[in-house]
């Protein structure tokens, strides 16, 4: 296995340049797609500098620690663990961020405790909704984006609830 390991990326090349020389037409279709694809990375920067510059000041304002502090003693009534509400905030926000936030949190707990078996089931069943959704309308152009925040987000505050109950039923 470790061989074809070494093997599958000068192989893959070998078999596209093969094709390349067989067949002329997929060689330009590989280009205009090229092309293509940078146009649409071209349109997206705009969305992406604004949703870092955003991230950047919610993160270093401590808007987090605000917001954990109103949450939390209705989170925790609910069963939700208080070690991962800075988690819970930024995860909808910033992939990223809520990356450092789960491994500050297994540095802090374990990944075995309770807060860390949850905090992984709601980094793998959760997404980045704000990013997604952003980047998504804005490289398709769409305008009414009508509930499709509101809906990712009563998703994502399931995800959490379902998350924290399957870890207690399973891990506790």
């Amino acid at each position: 296995m470790q061989y074809f390991s070494y093997l599958i990326i000068p192989l893959l090349l070998t078999v596209m340049g093969v094709i390349f020389v067989i067949d002329k037409n997929s060689f330009s279709d590989f280009i205009n797609g090229a092309k293509n694809g940078l146009n649409v990375a071209v349109g997206l920067l705009p969305t992406l500098i604004l949703l870092m510059v955003g991230i950047g000041m919610f993160t270093s304002s401590g808007a987090v620690s605000i917001i954990c502090r109103a949450l939390s003693p209705m989170l925790s009534f609910l069963g939700v663990p208080e070690e991962i509400l800075p988690l819970l905030v930024l995860r909808p926000i910033s992939g990223s961020g809520s990356l450092a936030m789960a491994k500050e949190l297994f540095d802090k707990f374990s990944p075995d405790s309770f807060a860390g078996l949850a905090a992984s089931v709601i980094m793998g069943s959760s997404d980045t909704l704000v990013y997604v959704i952003s980047v998504y309308f804005s490289s398709v152009n769409v305008k009414k984006t009508r509930h499709a925040f509101l809906c990712a987000f009563l998703t994502m505050i399931f995800c959490i609830f379902i998350s924290c109950a399957v870890c207690r039923i399973f891990f506790a």
